[in-house]
């Protein structure tokens, strides 16, 4: 035997092409409908969690301080 396969890497291949393949699909789908506004739901996804985030719990009180 030349080499010992690695069967983690192998899947985590399959699985990096798989969602490259639905990202693809999603951005035709979006472009053929005309929908620009969710071009690209994870960075829409990032900044609206770190506002929240940062709204919520100020970083110079703890949460049971009054």
């Amino acid at each position: 035997m030349a080499f010992k396969p690695n069967y983690n890497f192998q899947k985590n291949e399959r699985n990096r092409a798989k969602a490259l393949k639905k990202q693809e699909k999603l951005r035709r789908k979006q472009a053929a409908r005309g929908d620009d506004a969710a071009a690209d739901p994870e960075t829409d996804a990032e900044a609206g969690a770190g506002a929240t985030a940062d709204a919520a719990a100020p970083a110079d009180k703890a949460p049971g301080d009054a």
